[in-house]
């Protein structure tokens, strides 16, 4: 068991940098194609596809954990528990959203890890590290307008309330590019499941709030999410000294 885990989460022999960039950019890709089975349209029309997903979302997450490094690993790997808790408050207890069938898909906390390790990985290329302060303007700028016009377009007050949280988490952080490249594949996966009609949103969120379908504002959610996450793994590092320096994904080491 000890020389499983150590191969799991200790060992970078399977690091392989442009695999995981191959991972990370197929992913609007496969998001397409997974939620695209799991679609009203595709059962109707054909059968129900949620296993297919279900087995191809884990097969996905198992070869994006295979070929990265050993700290994205263990942030993928407390991610999926993570998910499952997080699903369990926003969608069974609090009712923000809700899924075509009763039940949360298989797929849904593997799908989480697999956008944040995507979104990581973006944010650590030699080319996002080396634009920093460009992408910093321009997400500010973009993901500004965006609260903006969905709130008076839409009438969604729920991004503009949640989207100033939103970048009041970033100031915390410092105004990490991170978490922006991580929100970006967060909306375009709940573009595509709304679109899909894998779930929708509330139209009012704990019944009082006009929300979108999906709301943008959405985002503050998962970043919140994302630092828990961050804080737990180093929490875990931290107590396992002792094993095998872990490589953790650097511009030096990225070859785009």
């Amino acid at each position: 068991m000890n020389n499983l885990i150590n191969v799991l989460f200790y060992n970078d022999k399977n690091y392989n940098a442009k695999m995981q960039l191959f991972f990370a950019i197929s992913f609007p890709f496969f998001t397409l194609l997974a939620l695209g089975i799991d679609s009203v349209y595709f059962k109707e029309h054909f059968f129900d596809g949620r296993d297919i997903t279900n087995v191809l979302s884990v097969l996905y997450f198992s070869f994006f954990f295979w070929f990265s490094d050993s700290y994205l690993r263990k942030l993928m790997f407390v991610m999926v528990f993570l998910s499952y808790l997080g699903e369990f408050i926003f969608c069974t207890l609090l009712e923000m959203y809700d899924y075509r069938t009763a039940l949360i898909p298989i797929y849904v906390p593997f799908g989480h890890a697999i956008v944040f390790a995507s979104g990581y990985v973006f944010a650590h290329t030699q080319f996002a590290v080396k634009n920093d302060n460009f992408f910093r303007k321009c997400f500010a700028v973009a993901f500004t307008a965006l609260f903006l016009s969905v709130g008076f377009f839409l009438k969604d007050l729920f991004s503009l309330t949640f989207g100033i949280f939103f970048f009041l988490l970033l100031k915390r952080k410092r105004w990490q590019n991170l978490y922006y490249f991580i929100a970006l594949c967060v909306i375009f996966i709940e573009l595509a499941g709304t679109y899909f009609k894998c779930w929708k949103w509330a139209p009012k969120t704990f019944g009082l709030i006009p929300t979108s379908n999906p709301p943008m504002g959405a985002v503050f959610f998962y970043a919140g999410g994302d630092i828990l996450l961050t804080k737990i793994v180093d929490y875990w590092k931290s107590k396992t000294t002792n094993k095998p320096i872990e490589i953790a994904i650097e511009s030096e080491n990225c070859p785009f």
